[in-house]
């Protein structure tokens, strides 16, 4: 089985009666309070354990490696397969009270090995007593440690309690407080934001109308720049044609240029060649003639050692001078010829190194000349090369300066056409506008005339009710009807500049209403209403001109009568009466027009009358 157990280890010193110290070791478990083991090390044991079992440590240092051990294991023990073991083992059951083994064992592929077997003792039940009572002396003074510091606790977090309520309390008024003052504050904020804002908004419109005229004028400006630059890149564009033409011209001049260097290339080429081959045949011409020049030169050397020979035999032989002349003189005449034969060889191989000399100088001057050859040719492909990248980015730019000219001239003809539209727009306007200068003279004769005509009404209306008021203070207290005649007013102008070529007809503008039984008195109050509308199309401003004559004739009554409110409005729906026959003035037509209310009272009727003249 697999238990969790703990090892202490005590280091003992004992004093009497002779100074030792002693190593104890006890296992138990936390689980079962009846599982002790004890062991009890000596020096003297330790070093017989030592012997036994092999170990390199002192006394001294054996409980800090055992120590070491047990770490080790420790760290091991969570894994599947681990590497150090503390194994436990016992010969008999447990209950037996016999010795237990304590193994560290180390764990590789090929064996299992002991670092250390210890061998405990099993508790007896003093010990067990003792144990169990020094546990139960420690759990107690845990339980009164731990009492205090709950009581602490406790002590420290009502008083946390009680301080955090009254910090919330307070926060509480606090926060309401700042709520208050964050309302008020951003009602006060969004008064201030909105006029700014109404502010901004002034400022706006005009910095708008600033940056309108701006505009307008930076408008005009690009539109001078622009027509400034159109002319310098078509000049541009010109000057860069002929540098186009001059750069095609340069390079089929080029090309010719290179083809003829080709040709030349080609054909220096072959001479090479050709005089490569005669180098090699020259070579081989050379190394037979200095082989033969080598045997000739043995032979040489033979005739010398001979002659040599010769002349040391004539020497020691003086007494056979004479028997040896005949020898001595084929031999000189031998010599004679091989000393002929030596110098014309001599003098061939001369020749040969000339030849050889000449031919070698020459040789290195045709290497010479082809390196120059090549170094020109070099020279000639690298121009040729920048000729054509050159080339190429003449042919880019000129690709995206047609791109711009392109765009630049539908730019322009954009730009054109815009110019045509206003033009026009402006033309159209301008015709707008001396239509409405026409109409504006119109409508100030017609208001002129209009002004005349209401002036002349106001003096009839006036003469009218003089002439009511006496007709009224004359007539019977009875009901009866006041009316005008037409035939009592004096005769009316005509305004040829308004279009109104005949007189104008009256309009009856007053109705007659049956008086009450109680009434005596009629008092009748003929406020006219005259509105001059131009139409929409003029644009000119609506003059509206009244004339109202008001005057207290009922006095014994008191009542001051007239028109109501509404009455003086204007109408929007009213018709300009230019050039109508006298026949249309009729009250048939003018029905429309005409509004009669009647207001009665306890006292009075009043018969208000409005009539409508437009412009």
């Amino acid at each position: 089985r697999r238990l969790n157990v703990r090892v202490n280890i005590e280091l003992l010193s004992i004093s009497n009666p002779v100074h030792k110290k002693d190593l104890a070791v006890r296992l138990t478990d936390d689980t079962d309070p009846f599982f002790l083991y004890n062991l009890v090390i000596s020096e003297d044991d330790f070093q017989s354990l030592k012997s036994q079992q092999g170990l390199l440590v002192d006394f001294s240092a054996f409980p800090q490696k055992f120590i070491d051990l047990l770490q080790q294991c420790i760290q091991e023990q969570n894994k599947d397969i681990p590497r150090f073991l503390l194994q436990l083992v016992s010969s008999a059951s447990v209950l037996d009270h016999t010795p237990v083994s304590l193994n560290v064992v180390e764990t590789n592929p090929f064996k299992h090995l002991t670092h250390l077997s210890l061998k405990f003792l099993p508790g007896n039940d003093a010990e067990i007593k003792k144990f169990l009572a020094s546990c139960l002396k420690c759990l107690k003074e845990d339980k009164m440690v731990l009492e205090e510091k709950l009581r602490k606790t406790e002590e420290d977090l009502t008083r946390q309690l009680s301080y955090a309520q009254q910090s919330l309390s307070e926060k509480s008024r606090e926060l309401d407080k700042l709520k208050n003052e964050w309302t008020s504050y951003t009602t006060a904020l969004t008064n201030k934001h909105t006029q700014e804002l109404t502010n901004e908004k002034e400022r706006a419109l005009q910095a708008q109308a600033q940056y309108q005229q701006q505009h307008e004028q930076q408008k005009k400006e690009l539109e001078n720049l622009h027509q400034k630059s159109i002319q310098q890149l078509q000049n541009r564009l010109s000057e860069l044609e002929v540098i186009n033409k001059d750069l095609t011209e340069r390079r089929y001049k080029g090309d010719s240029t290179v083809r003829e260097l080709k040709a030349k290339l080609s054909g220096i080429e072959d001479e090479c060649q050709r005089a490569k081959q005669e180098v090699l045949s020259l070579r081989r011409e050379n190394t037979t003639l200095d082989a033969e020049c080598h045997e000739k030169e043995k032979l040489i050397n033979q005739l010398q050692t001979r002659v040599a020979v010769l002349e040391q035999e004539i020497k020691d032989k003086d007494q056979l001078v004479i028997r040896t002349k005949e020898v001595l003189d084929a031999t000189q005449e031998q010599k004679v010829i091989l000393e002929e034969s030596t110098e014309k060889k001599q003098i061939h191989i001369e020749k040969l190194e000339t030849t050889i000399k000449s031919l070698s100088a020459e040789l290195l001057k045709a290497n010479e000349i082809i390196k120059k050859l090549q170094g020109d040719l070099k020279t000639l492909m690298s121009k040729l090369k920048l000729k054509n990248t050159v080339t190429i980015q003449q042919e880019k730019l000129l690709a995206e300066k047609e791109e711009r000219l392109q765009k630049e001239q539908r730019e322009l003809q954009e730009t054109g056409q815009s110019l045509r539209m206003k033009e026009q727009e402006v033309c159209k306007l301008q015709e707008q506008l001396e239509t409405a200068i026409q109409k504006l003279e119109e409508s100030k004769q017609l208001l002129k005339t209009n002004e005349n005509v209401i002036t002349w009404l106001n003096k009839q209306l006036n003469e009218i009710q003089m002439a009511k008021k006496l007709e009224t203070s004359a007539s019977t207290h009875g009901g009866g009807r006041t009316a005008i005649s037409p035939h009592g007013m004096p005769d009316r102008p005509s305004f040829p500049s308004s279009g109104i070529n005949h007189p104008i007809s009256p309009l009856y503008a007053f109705q007659n209403l049956p008086e009450p039984a109680h009434n005596k008195h009629v008092n009748s109050q003929c406020p006219i209403q005259f509105n001059t509308q131009l139409s929409k199309t003029n644009r000119c401003s609506d003059v509206q001109t009244v004339t109202a004559t008001s005057h207290p004739a009922n006095k014994e009554n008191g009542d001051n009568l007239g028109l109501e409110s509404k009455y003086f409005k204007k109408k929007d729906d009213s018709i300009p009466l230019r050039g109508l026959s006298q026949n249309t003035l009729n009250s048939e037509y003018l029905k429309p027009y005409l509004s009669t209310k009647a207001q009665p009272s306890p006292k009075s009727a009043v018969t208000p009358a409005s009539a409508y003249f437009p412009g």
